[in-house]
């Protein structure tokens, strides 16, 4: 199966998908440079408007935006000065759910892994999906549960099935994942 798009945690329970997050102006003119969390970051090119801000996202006008050396430089309308640009580093851009891009036969977003029950193959219940670490690699799942705190690499040898209609991921343990 393919992964899509990251989110931080709760972020679904607001109703976002988030697609990129403000790392730095750009320029003198409010623009900002974004790190994008998506598979297709020309979408920031066909927005006429996102949310910004985690705590209470705020509706903005995107003026322009352009792809640049595996980043997006964004100009929204609200923001014409470094100044403004600065105060918006970090913040999380963000579309509402029914905007995000189709999913195709078995892909899904990465935040719908969260809170699924995670077992082994042969019936042993390891605990619950409760964070996804992006690395360059491969994605690492973070299961809570009985044995703690385990890493589960996202693979082909040790996912063995997503099963969204029973809350529930079937893994393969490889040797030395348990504590």
């Amino acid at each position: 199966m393919k992964k899509k798009q990251s989110v931080p945690a709760n972020f679904d329970d607001l109703g976002f998908i988030v697609i990129g997050v403000i790392t730095k102006p750009h320029g003198v003119r409010g623009e900002v440079r974004v790190k994008p969390l998506t598979d297709e970051p020309a979408r920031f090119t066909w927005l006429e408007q996102l949310y910004v801000g985690a705590d209470d996202p705020q509706p903005m006008a995107v003026e322009q935006a352009r792809v640049h050396q595996e980043m997006v430089l964004l100009k929204l309308t609200a923001v014409s000065n470094r100044s403004q640009a600065e105060s918006l580093r970090g913040e999380w851009l963000m579309v509402p759910e029914e905007e995000a891009l189709s999913l195709e036969e078995g892909e899904y977003f990465l935040f719908q892994l969260e809170g699924l029950t995670v077992i082994t193959a042969d019936g042993e219940t390891l605990g619950t999906l409760t964070s996804i670490i992006e690395t360059g690699a491969n994605n690492v799942f973070v299961v809570q549960g009985e044995h703690g705190e385990l890493l589960l690499p996202d693979i082909d040898d040790v996912v063995q099935e997503i099963d969204f209609d029973n809350g529930r991921m079937i893994v393969t343990l490889l040797p030395g994942l348990l504590p």
